[in-house]
Protein backbone atom coordinates (compact mmCIF):
# COMPACT_ATOMS: atom_id res chain seq x y z
CA UNK A 1 0.00 0.00 0.00
CA UNK A 2 1.34 3.00 -0.91
CA UNK A 3 0.75 6.07 1.85
CA UNK A 4 1.41 9.76 1.75
CA UNK A 5 1.07 12.55 4.19
CA UNK A 6 -0.56 15.57 1.86
CA UNK A 7 -1.36 18.84 3.38
CA UNK A 8 -4.48 20.03 3.09
CA UNK A 9 -5.36 23.23 0.85
CA UNK A 10 -8.10 25.91 1.80
CA UNK A 11 -9.75 24.35 -0.92
CA UNK A 12 -10.03 21.32 0.21
CA UNK A 13 -11.72 22.57 3.61
CA UNK A 14 -15.05 21.15 3.13
CA UNK A 15 -13.24 17.59 2.29
CA UNK A 16 -11.75 17.76 5.90
CA UNK A 17 -15.10 18.90 7.58
CA UNK A 18 -16.81 15.83 6.06
CA UNK A 19 -13.67 13.88 7.85
CA UNK A 20 -14.07 15.48 10.65
CA UNK A 21 -17.65 14.89 11.42
CA UNK A 22 -16.79 10.95 10.92
CA UNK A 23 -13.91 11.45 13.54
CA UNK A 24 -16.26 13.05 15.73
CA UNK A 25 -18.63 10.36 15.30
CA UNK A 26 -16.76 8.28 16.66
CA UNK A 27 -15.16 9.98 19.84
CA UNK A 28 -18.71 10.54 20.74
CA UNK A 29 -18.48 7.35 22.29
CA UNK A 30 -15.80 8.64 24.92
CA UNK A 31 -16.70 11.99 25.32
CA UNK A 32 -19.54 12.97 27.04
CA UNK A 33 -21.70 15.79 25.53
CA UNK A 34 -20.82 14.62 22.17
CA UNK A 35 -23.96 15.63 20.68
CA UNK A 36 -24.79 16.93 17.19
CA UNK A 37 -26.23 20.44 17.26
CA UNK A 38 -30.16 20.80 14.99
CA UNK A 39 -28.38 20.54 11.80
CA UNK A 40 -27.72 16.61 12.82
CA UNK A 41 -23.86 17.63 12.38
CA UNK A 42 -20.75 18.10 15.30
CA UNK A 43 -19.59 20.86 13.88
CA UNK A 44 -15.26 22.13 14.41
CA UNK A 45 -15.05 25.44 15.18
CA UNK A 46 -11.02 25.53 15.01
CA UNK A 47 -10.94 24.22 11.46
CA UNK A 48 -10.78 27.89 10.15
CA UNK A 49 -7.48 28.60 12.44
CA UNK A 50 -5.49 25.85 10.43
CA UNK A 51 -5.62 28.31 7.44
CA UNK A 52 -5.71 31.46 9.44
CA UNK A 53 -2.90 31.01 12.11
CA UNK A 54 0.58 30.97 12.38
CA UNK A 55 1.92 27.21 13.89
CA UNK A 56 -1.44 24.98 12.55
CA UNK A 57 -0.66 22.79 10.26
CA UNK A 58 -3.81 20.04 8.73
CA UNK A 59 -2.93 16.84 6.30
CA UNK A 60 -4.71 14.75 4.51
CA UNK A 61 -3.59 10.82 5.27
CA UNK A 62 -3.62 8.96 2.50
CA UNK A 63 -3.25 5.16 1.06
CA UNK A 64 -2.87 4.28 -2.59
CA UNK A 65 -4.35 7.49 -3.44
CA UNK A 66 -7.22 6.93 -1.70
CA UNK A 67 -8.46 9.05 2.08
CA UNK A 68 -7.56 7.44 4.80
CA UNK A 69 -7.67 10.06 7.57
CA UNK A 70 -6.59 13.56 8.55
CA UNK A 71 -4.04 14.81 10.98
CA UNK A 72 -4.46 18.44 12.63
CA UNK A 73 -0.70 19.43 13.99
CA UNK A 74 -0.60 23.04 16.08
CA UNK A 75 2.97 24.57 17.49
CA UNK A 76 2.23 26.01 21.02
CA UNK A 77 3.97 27.72 24.10
CA UNK A 78 2.42 25.99 27.34
CA UNK A 79 4.40 28.54 29.62
CA UNK A 80 5.88 32.00 29.52
CA UNK A 81 9.18 31.25 28.54
CA UNK A 82 8.69 27.67 27.46
CA UNK A 83 10.14 26.04 24.51
CA UNK A 84 7.52 25.92 21.84
CA UNK A 85 6.27 22.53 21.56
CA UNK A 86 3.94 20.78 18.53
CA UNK A 87 0.87 18.81 19.39
CA UNK A 88 -1.45 16.43 17.49
CA UNK A 89 -4.67 18.35 18.54
CA UNK A 90 -6.74 16.01 16.27
CA UNK A 91 -5.47 12.14 14.52
CA UNK A 92 -8.25 10.24 12.87
CA UNK A 93 -7.50 6.81 10.51
CA UNK A 94 -10.57 5.59 8.66
CA UNK A 95 -11.67 2.35 10.48
CA UNK A 96 -11.42 0.57 7.07
CA UNK A 97 -7.53 1.60 7.24
CA UNK A 98 -6.64 1.37 10.89
CA UNK A 99 -4.16 -1.98 11.61
CA UNK A 100 -2.72 -1.36 8.43
CA UNK A 101 0.15 0.85 9.16
CA UNK A 102 -1.35 3.95 7.78
CA UNK A 103 -1.75 5.81 11.44
CA UNK A 104 1.99 4.81 12.33
CA UNK A 105 3.71 6.06 8.79
CA UNK A 106 1.81 9.25 9.08
CA UNK A 107 2.41 10.32 13.06
CA UNK A 108 6.25 9.16 12.21
CA UNK A 109 6.32 11.66 9.44
CA UNK A 110 4.59 14.33 11.58
CA UNK A 111 7.19 13.93 14.40
CA UNK A 112 10.14 13.55 11.78
CA UNK A 113 8.84 17.12 10.12
CA UNK A 114 8.26 19.09 12.93
CA UNK A 115 11.64 17.99 15.27
CA UNK A 116 11.43 18.63 19.11
CA UNK A 117 9.44 19.17 21.54
CA UNK A 118 6.13 17.28 21.34
CA UNK A 119 2.83 16.85 23.32
CA UNK A 120 0.25 14.51 22.39
CA UNK A 121 -3.12 13.91 24.35
CA UNK A 122 -5.44 11.26 24.30
CA UNK A 123 -9.49 10.71 25.98
CA UNK A 124 -8.54 8.73 29.03
CA UNK A 125 -11.25 6.08 28.02
CA UNK A 126 -10.08 5.25 24.45
CA UNK A 127 -8.18 2.60 25.00
CA UNK A 128 -7.08 2.07 21.66
CA UNK A 129 -5.42 5.16 21.02
CA UNK A 130 -3.46 5.39 24.27
CA UNK A 131 -1.87 1.84 23.18
CA UNK A 132 -1.39 3.38 19.66
CA UNK A 133 0.20 6.66 20.80
CA UNK A 134 2.30 4.74 23.38
CA UNK A 135 3.80 2.00 20.76
CA UNK A 136 4.48 4.69 18.31
CA UNK A 137 6.11 7.36 20.47
CA UNK A 138 8.16 4.59 22.24
CA UNK A 139 9.32 4.08 18.44
CA UNK A 140 10.09 7.65 17.55
CA UNK A 141 10.99 9.14 20.98
CA UNK A 142 14.58 10.27 21.22
CA UNK A 143 15.26 9.66 24.46
CA UNK A 144 12.66 9.84 27.90
CA UNK A 145 8.82 9.65 26.97
CA UNK A 146 7.14 11.13 29.88
CA UNK A 147 2.96 9.76 30.70
CA UNK A 148 0.86 12.04 32.91
CA UNK A 149 -2.18 14.30 33.14
CA UNK A 150 -1.93 17.58 31.77
CA UNK A 151 -5.19 19.61 31.24
CA UNK A 152 -7.29 16.76 32.44
CA UNK A 153 -6.54 14.88 29.79
CA UNK A 154 -3.44 11.91 30.05
CA UNK A 155 -0.78 12.82 28.12
CA UNK A 156 3.05 12.20 26.14
CA UNK A 157 5.75 14.29 26.23
CA UNK A 158 8.58 13.69 24.50
CA UNK A 159 11.29 15.30 21.75
CA UNK A 160 11.80 13.52 18.16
Amino acid sequence: MRMELHPISYEEKSILQHLMELYQHDMSEFEEGGDVNEHGLFGYRYIDHYWTEEGRHAYFLKADGKLAGFALVRKLEETAGEELHSSIAEFFVMRAYRGRGIGRFAAHKLFTAFPGRWKVAHLEKNHGAAAFWRSVIEASASGEVAYDIHGGMPTFTFRT
